[in-house]
């Protein structure tokens, strides 16, 4: 995106005009200064009318007949040169009007991932910069049509939140280019997921920095992006380069959703390898049920396995002590527990709910 306090000119005159009003000091015809440049008559025709381009080439032959500096015709055909393209860009940005009304861009400009711009010209170059594309149809190649398969494995078309899970993944991207990793180390990732757990059971107010530390520590990289209007999303695994990303939002601001998210993202790290995208609550034309189920499953190992589950079930009448008592016995927290049994459908979902704890992740 062009930068603040740049300056483009509305318009640049052809280098041409430069060569006709020198000509014209100099009493010289355009034949006779082809014959002295050692050019055909009819390329300097050609610039004359603003219908050629001066050469490097030429604009050295040109010093000697014209005393003027190679260097001045070369950067006149420079400037004459990036206004046609800049002109040209113009006519791409109008062309991406459109295809910018499908993203939330006042939400986006709202959370400071886009400038603050008010013309649909400047929204839509906006949004261009923000993907770093350089035209719209670029952006459908990548999320639509997988013209990079081994950056993005998976296609957002005909998902009606594609524009806004895009928006929510590119910003994820973003945010994880500006942390610095050690390499990923599966090792090392599985063995911090103790100390991860430790953390969900007592679920501290600085939660989310301990928790983004520890898996920093093992080349995993968290990051936290709140929700876009249409872009119902908990959380996404996938690869940048040779560091797993975890994207984070947070969606149902409670600490049971959140742990069960963050532990179904490890696994797709530790399970699934690096080829695969992970996007979840969204159903996509590359979802996999099975690995899906697998994370689930990998998920409920870590925040409260089935045969804890089963303990607790046996109990016929669950007392808020008796949630705590397991919660202690089991290492994890009361809410987890809670939330497990509103899923199931166990315990109505006005109770309990004061083991649950809110979170907001803006403050964390």
């Amino acid at each position: 995106m062009t930068k603040k306090n740049e300056y483009f000119p509305q318009s640049v005159p052809h280098p041409g005009i430069d060569l006709s009003e020198k000509l014209d000091e100099l009493g010289m015809g355009p034949k006779e200064f082809a014959i002295r440049a050692d050019k055909p008559e009819k390329t300097i025709t050609a610039i004359l009318n603003g219908e050629s381009s001066i050469t490097p080439d030429m604009a050295v032959q040109f010093e000697n007949v014209l005393k003027i500096p190679a260097h001045f015709w070369i950067n006149r055909q420079r400037s004459y040169d990036e206004y046609l393209a800049r002109v040209r860009r113009e006519k791409v940005i109008a062309e991406a009007i459109p295809w910018s009304k499908n993203f939330p861009i006042n939400n986006m400009i709202k959370k400071g991932w886009l400038p603050h711009v008010n013309s649909p010209n400047e929204k839509a170059a906006s949004l261009l910069s923000f993907f770093s594309f350089s035209t719209h149809k670029a952006w459908e190649d990548y999320y639509f049509n997988r013209e990079l398969k081994v950056a993005f494995r998976i296609s957002l078309a005909h998902n009606k939140d594609s524009y806004s899970i895009s928006a929510w993944l590119r910003n994820g991207e973003i945010q994880a280019a500006q942390i610095n990793s050690k390499d990923y180390s599966e090792k090392d990732f599985r063995n911090s997921l103790l100390a991860v757990k430790k953390i969900m059971t007592e679920h501290p107010s600085n939660f989310f920095l301990k928790l983004k530390e520890i898996c920093l520590g093992a080349g995993v990289k968290v990051v936290y992006t709140p929700c876009l209007p249409g872009s119902p999303i908990s959380g996404a695994t996938r690869w940048i380069n040779d560091n797993p990303l975890t994207q984070l939002s947070g969606r149902f601001k409670r600490n049971d959703s959140f742990w069960f998210t963050f532990f179904h993202e490890a696994g797709h790290i530790l399970l699934h390898g690096k080829k695969d995208i992970f996007l979840e609550d969204v159903k996509y034309k590359d979802y996999d049920d099975r690995k899906e189920k697998e994370a689930d499953d990998f998920a409920v190992k870590w925040t409260l396995n089935l045969e804890q589950e089963k303990e607790i079930l046996n109990n016929i009448r669950l007392t808020p002590d008796d949630v705590i008592m397991f919660a202690k016995k089991f290492g994890t927290h009361p809410g987890i527990i809670i939330g497990r049994l509103h899923h199931l459908n166990r315990v109505a979902p006005s109770r309990g709910r004061e083991f649950i704890i809110p979170i907001d992740l803006n403050n964390a």
